[in-house]
């Protein structure tokens, strides 16, 4: 039983991340020849605050 864990910044809506659980799901079932009921995938939704990039937090540098 494959697990993915997914970080991406908070903010995504619950559509996205459902299109992203099936792409990465049938994904991971074409390459590993499984079913995707076996598959789980896990998304942690994390605040820039909490993400570090390039030496400081993500929401202190500017895009």
């Amino acid at each position: 039983m494959p697990v993915v864990h997914i970080d991406l910044w908070e903010g995504r809506d619950r559509e996205t991340k459902r299109k992203l659980i099936q792409a990465v799901s049938k994904a991971i079932s074409d390459s590993l020849t499984i079913p995707v009921e076996r598959i789980h995938i896990i998304i942690n939704d994390v605040s820039k605050d909490d993400w570090g990039l390039k030496g400081d937090q993500a929401s202190e540098l500017k895009s």
